[in-house]
């Protein structure tokens, strides 16, 4: 048994609670879908339709999702050639005094 203050992993991310969002919303609208006083005909038609939003959706947040990450790598390689071009040009006079000794 552990002894002492809890501390909250690092580990934690949005991705997983709105994984868990996503799933419980579904599984709620699934149960009053099933539970609406409708025909099945209706009610496999409302299932086809909410199930279509809900792809449309995903398609919609993973494209938006690359795209952010797409502009993240862009920036990094940008803020990786100014780091490399800081850097040679101070190791450049370094080298040629180097090579005055």
């Amino acid at each position: 048994m552990r002894i002492g203050k809890y501390e909250a992993s690092d580990k934690s991310s949005v991705g997983t609670a709105v994984t868990f969002l996503m799933i419980g919303l579904g599984a709620g609208a699934l149960v009053a879908l099933l539970l609406a006083p409708k025909s099945g005909k209706e009610t496999r038609r409302d299932i086809r339709r909410k199930y279509e939003g809900a792809k449309d959706a995903v398609e919609d947040f993973a494209e938006e999702a690359k795209d952010r990450v797409d502009e993240v790598m862009e920036r990094g390689a940008e803020w990786a050639e100014g780091l490399r071009d800081s850097v040679k040009d101070g190791v450049e006079p370094l080298n040629r005094a180097m090579r005055r000794r």
